[in-house]
């Protein structure tokens, strides 16, 4: 008896099928089709269709299931190391290709290139961190540093530590950034409060606050454009 000839599963010729759409016409993929040939890389010998359409809906949209931590794709089943690690890179990169025009030696302008930059590094993220660009006397950037990671809606900086962060670079222009999680970029009274102790601490040793930027996803403000710095 002849041996019986394997047929290849089923989602094999729709994933070549996608993939010709992708280079005829990438625009004319739906939102899950995109991130089911993402999903593939990690996950290539299973439907990727299902697990797709599981992201969006957990997750409420393609960006939001693609900037979702790795740790939220716990408990998905079918999704494993592989696929964290997948969405750690392509986080990392959506972050650098954000931070493009903000990079170091860089000279800052105005706050739309440091707004953007943050808005694809922190705009995202569930908890507040509140990160310190260090600038010389042209406002080339030196270095951008963390400072804190907080809660959802709070972070602890003490002024000090910025100025001493900028007497180690030999900086003597600062910008603040932080984000808010989940809400709007107005500031709070709290960090009008923190922005004028910060403010006071760095001119004590001749370092200029020159803005505090914050964040959202989708908005940013500025002190400075607000007149506030």
């Amino acid at each position: 008896m002849p041996a019986k000839l394997e047929t290849a599963p089923h989602y094999v010729g729709h994933r070549q099928r996608l993939k010709a759409r992708l280079a005829d016409n990438p625009r004319g993929l739906a939102d899950y089709e995109i991130l089911e040939l993402l999903l593939a890389l990690t996950v290539p010998r299973r439907d990727t269709k299902p697990l797709a359409k599981t992201l969006i809906d957990r997750f409420g949209s393609l960006k939001e299931a693609v900037l979702a931590r790795p740790d939220q794709l716990d408990g998905i089943k079918g999704l494993g190391p592989a696929t964290q690690s997948q969405w750690a890179l392509l986080q990392e990169l959506h972050a650098r290709l954000g931070e493009a025009d903000a990079r170091r030696g860089q000279t800052v302008s105005d706050p739309d290139a440091l707004a953007r930059a943050a808005m694809a590094r922190l705009g995202h993220k569930d908890t507040e961190e509140f990160w310190t660009v260090f600038m010389d006397t042209k406002n080339r950037i030196i270095k951008w540093e963390q400072m804190s990671r907080g809660t959802t809606n709070a972070t602890a900086i003490f002024p000090r530590e910025i100025a001493a962060a900028a007497l180690r670079l030999e900086a003597t222009n600062v910008i603040l950034i932080h984000n808010h999680p989940g809400g709007g970029s107005d500031p709070s009274p709290e960090d009008i409060l923190l922005t004028g102790k910060v403010a006071e601490a760095c001119a004590s040793l001749d370092i200029n606050v020159r803005d505090h930027i914050i964040v959202t996803d989708h908005d940013y403000y500025s002190f400075n454009e607000f007149g506030r710095l």
